[in-house]
């Protein structure tokens, strides 16, 4: 009897854990689902009409501004992958020195016990012509310099870009510090004996060896921009225009500001189909190279 119990004790522990789950998690998913099919505005409604089921969606794909978000969301995807690129040249910098390695560690760490809405706030001074960068560079002389990126619709997403990669960026460089700590000494000492290039040691054999912790990156980096609000509403609050919105700024506005639910609610699933198509390609490339491994090991 004590032997049943102790095989089931792990499984009932998980009852309550597996029920806050279901009902706060795939409740949630599974009822913005159905309410992105009703007429929903300030409150709930949760009829269905058959001929207009899909309104909202149509509605959707027709508003400029959230096409504008699409592509906002891609261009923050692309600009904010150099957080990885220039994490894992730090974390190797600091790897060959070993000198001053905590100190380092520390400081490229520090933004990210910063909340990004401060973080947003900061880089908005840093972008005030008056108060930031620009004005420092026109008292040195450089009177040419224009730095007030988030004035310009071209440009302000752009500043948001920088500002994610200065927060991130220590975040990436840990991990990848510890993906190089985890590579055999002997890799090392056996490519200096063989005269080995620097490039050729880090293309060849330590970025290959790295690839689960670059995939890891890249699922954290997605995840992360696809629900990209606060930082924006710190910067430039979708602004100039709405020249900075993002999938969840979108959202967020649908839902607060025009008080529409059903129609928040369709570009929320639309989120998480982006969300899905983004990330599980990446879970099963990982789960796939997983398996390569464990079949190479036998």
């Amino acid at each position: 009897m004590a032997l049943r119990w102790s095989k089931v004790s792990p499984q009932l522990a998980l009852i309550p854990a597996l029920t806050v789950t279901l009902v706060a998690f795939a409740g949630a998913i599974g009822c913005t689902i159905w309410m992105s099919f009703t007429r929903s505005r300030r409150f709930p409604d949760y009829a269905i009409d058959p001929a207009v089921w899909a309104r909202q969606y149509d509605r959707l794909f027709s508003d400029g501004v959230w096409m504008t978000s699409l592509r906002n969301v891609v261009v923050l995807a692309i600009g904010s992958a150099l957080a990885i690129v220039l994490g894992f040249i730090l974390a190797a910098m600091i790897e060959k020195e070993k000198r001053g390695e905590g100190f380092f560690r520390t400081i490229f760490l520090y933004p990210l016990a910063v909340s990004l809405i401060v973080t947003g706030i900061v880089w908005r001074w840093m972008f005030n012509p008056a108060l930031g960068v620009q004005n420092f560079l026109h008292q040195l002389g450089w009177e040419s310099a224009n730095f007030n990126w988030l004035a310009d619709p071209a440009t302000a997403i752009y500043g948001i870009i920088l500002a994610s990669i200065w927060h991130g960026l220590g975040f990436y460089m840990a991990l990848m510090l510890a993906g190089l700590k985890s590579i055999n000494t002997e890799i090392w000492s056996a490519a200096k004996l063989d005269g080995v290039s620097f490039w050729r040691l880090y293309v060849e054999i330590i970025i290959p060896m790295l690839k689960f912790t670059f995939l890891t990156c890249a699922i954290l980096l997605s995840l992360g921009v696809v629900k990209t609000y606060d930082i924006v509403l710190a910067m430039t609050n979708g602004g100039p225009g709405t020249s900075t919105w993002t999938p969840a700024y979108f959202v967020i506005n649908a839902y607060s500001t025009r008080s529409n639910i059903g129609y928040a609610s369709a570009s929320a699933v639309i989120m998480l189909l982006i969300t899905a198509a983004v990330f599980l390609p990446l879970m099963l490339v990982t789960a796939w190279q997983v398996r390569r491994r464990q079949a190479a090991a036998v």
